[in-house]
């Protein structure tokens, strides 16, 4: 019924409007002309009813009226309006119908109909105003920085939204031109820096910043600032996710430490990856993982048919599926609880399902853990990688992508070394694959908000009320966001360039006590005051400063900005084999010194420190033996047998007069 009322409301008015123009157009005459107004109007009537039925103007939701509303009551005037004018050359000498008065009619037309949607807008809003009003929740007193697209929309939605409990005060942007300026009818007030005296003068609660592309020092700039003058700071979400749904108010949230790392957002290239995913069977190694979760986030815009959640946590790949399949229930997932260290199982995987695009995500990345357990890093991370590259290439797989670590450079782990070592076996499959296959390797380094990572540890510790521990204050680590990674591995993926190891722009490092006072700041308190940083020392396997590169390798661009290539290197496959059978052996007997002994030959930029300890105690060892030896050669014994002397023979005597080894003058 209430789109019927709708649709009879927009035919009467268009109706309506034509008896309108006439008068508009020839005035006192109209009595003159009534018969032919009113069989003309008649004659139309029929017309505009299809249009509107066909347009659907009924369906429009008047409350909410935007321009592009505007633009479909245009497009559906123009359309009668036109129809009407081709009339005209065919009825005219039987009516009276002035050329003009379709024009008038038109713009009558538009005029009234968006009227009265915009009159359905204004009570909806004002009844929403009303109830804000009589309620006893506070309305906040917002200043909104950043006075562009992002700034503009958010002003926007706080006006059609008077329930967000929102006031704008106005706008601060740091741009000279736009100084006192207007924007929807919220003046610029002033620049971030007029933040603290503005907040005081116009009585202010919050700021939000509305600037999704800036860098990281701006942000941390603005929430400084909001911190001086005592108000909340709140931020819009990033591109990347504004662009997966569209905005609303309930998409603000405080502002991130994720959001200091201030690195242009990532821009896909979507054709080559809608090229090899759309309609594929993807299988996703550590589907249950932070990473491996956000890959299949990030794939499912791309249309796959078939997605196989694979991991051996049967908890995560319960959560995860759940999520999926409420979320994306157009693509078909299956959950498979397997180990990667378990080649009989994934080869029943591969048999069943045909995966045609394999994503590798699946790995034991605790430093410290693997440094304790290193038999359990060859069997995961390497072994793991070995069963999944032979099943791709014995099942025809198309891509095949590995994601690797920036700990795999110079490696000074054992998880490190074994992420580099898996660079490998990919690297030689690559040698061995087919025509339209494809075996790469993804490196990028720390991803905030993953499992392990430095941030949840850091919020767990200040709300207990510190201390923050960091390892050392020098120590440094490329960081990216979970939807930047993931997103980068799909794009690395449709590159194609088998045997490639890409390398991903990983911006500047960030100090991680800088991280730390960042996050402390953003809880609401003062680093090394309300919450004490302490160092806790660099643990085994750490290094200080993470790279992306070794020294050797060097890097060529691609056709993604962000994405590089790295210049394949190791061992000559002929040995290579060989190398990884006795890491393996080492492995099954759980001989960690022989694992890293082995790393050592396989990896010569390996540094680890337990191995230099071993080869300083041998050579101080064969330092000492060598002494020994020398000592023994050269040493006299004081045992020495009298020879007998023919009587009255000289005797020989020593420089002092004395027989060796007696001690004594011989008076013989």
């Amino acid at each position: 019924m209430r789109l019927f009322l709708k649709y009879l409301t927009d035919l009467t008015l268009w109706t309506l409007a034509l008896p309108l123009a006439y008068f508009l157009r020839i005035e006192t005459q109209v009595a003159q002309h009534a018969g032919d107004i009113a069989v003309v109007t008649a004659m139309a009537i029929p017309i505009k009813a299809a249009v509107l039925y066909l347009f659907r103007f009924h369906l429009q939701s008047w409350s909410k009226i935007g321009v592009w509303d505007l633009f479909r009551i245009i497009q559906g005037v123009a359309v009668v309006t036109l129809m009407v004018v081709a009339m005209l050359f065919f009825i005219r000498q039987g009516f009276y119908i002035p050329r003009s008065v379709p024009v008038i009619e038109a713009g009558m037309t538009i005029l009234l109909l968006s009227s009265v949607r915009l009159f359905a807008r204004i009570r909806s809003e004002t009844i929403r105003r009303t109830d804000v009003r009589h309620s006893t929740r506070k309305v906040s007193r917002v200043l909104v920085a950043g006075a562009g697209e992002a700034g503009t929309m958010l002003a926007r939605e706080v006006r059609r939204h008077p329930e967000s409990y929102m006031d704008i005060v106005g706008f601060l942007d740091d741009n000279p031109i736009k100084q006192k300026e207007w924007y929807l009818g919220y003046a610029i007030l002033g620049s971030l820096d007029d933040m603290p005296e503005l907040a005081r003068r116009y009585d202010v609660d919050k700021v939000i910043i509305a600037m999704p592309t800036v860098s990281g020092d701006i942000i941390r700039k603005v929430v400084t600032l909001a911190q001086e003058a005592g108000i909340e700071s709140q931020i819009m979400p990033g591109l990347y996710e504004l662009l997966s749904g569209k905005f609303n108010i309930a998409k603000l949230r405080k502002v991130d430490v994720a959001d200091l790392l201030g690195r242009e957002q990532v821009e896909l290239d979507v054709a080559p990856i809608s090229r090899y995913l759309y309609g594929r069977t993807v299988l996703v190694t550590g589907a249950g993982g932070s990473i491996g979760s956000e890959i299949v986030r990030q794939l499912v815009k791309f249309s796959p048919k078939h997605i196989l959640l694979l991991g051996r946590g049967e908890n995560s790949i319960f959560k995860v599926e759940g999520e999926f399949r409420n979320a994306y229930p157009q693509v078909t997932f299956t959950p498979v609880i397997a180990d990667v260290r378990d080649y009989h199982s994934l080869e029943h995987v591969f048999k069943k399902h045909r995966p045609q695009v394999v994503f590798h995500a699946a790995a034991h990345k605790h430093v410290p853990l693997m440094e304790a357990n290193p038999d359990q890093a060859i069997l995961n991370n390497v072994g793991g990688t070995r069963n999944l590259v032979e099943l791709a290439l014995a099942y025809d797989i198309e891509r095949f992508v590995n994601i690797s670590s920036d700990k795999s450079v110079n490696p000074t782990s054992v998880m490190g070394c074994s992420k580099r070592v898996g660079e490998y076996v990919v690297h030689r499959a690559s040698l061995r694959a087919g025509k339209n296959q494809s075996f790469v390797s993804v490196r990028f380094g720390n991803v905030l908000g993953s499992r392990g990572s430095v941030v949840p540890l850091f919020k767990r510790q200040i709300e207990n009320g510190g201390p923050v521990t960091v390892t050392h204050p020098e120590m440094t680590r490329y960081f990216m966001t979970i939807p930047e990674a993931s997103q980068l591995v799909l794009q690395a993926g449709g590159l194609n360039n088998n045997g490639s190891i890409y390398v991903l722009d990983m911006g500047s490092p960030v100090k991680i006590v800088d991280l730390a006072r960042d996050l402390i700041r953003l809880c609401g308190y003062t680093p090394d005051v309300d919450i004490e940083i302490t160092f806790s020392g660099i643990r085994p396997g750490e290094k200080l400063y993470e790279e992306l590169l070794t020294d050797e390798e060097g890097t060529s661009a691609t056709r993604h900005a962000k994405i590089f290539t790295a210049k394949a290197n190791g061992p000559d496959a002929n040995v290579f084999q060989g190398m990884l059978e006795e890491l393996f052996r080492a492995a099954d007997r759980q001989d960690g010194m022989e694992i890293r002994r082995q790393f050592r030959h396989i990896v010569p930029s390996y540094s680890c420190e337990l191995l230099r300890d071993e080869e300083k105690r041998d050579e101080e060892k064969r330092d000492k033996d060598d002494s020994r030896e020398q000592d023994t050669q050269f040493h006299i014994s004081p045992r020495v047998k009298k020879q007998e002397m023919p009587k009255g023979a000289a005797v020989p005597r020593t420089a002092t007069g004395t027989l060796s080894g007696t001690g004594r003058t011989n008076n013989n």
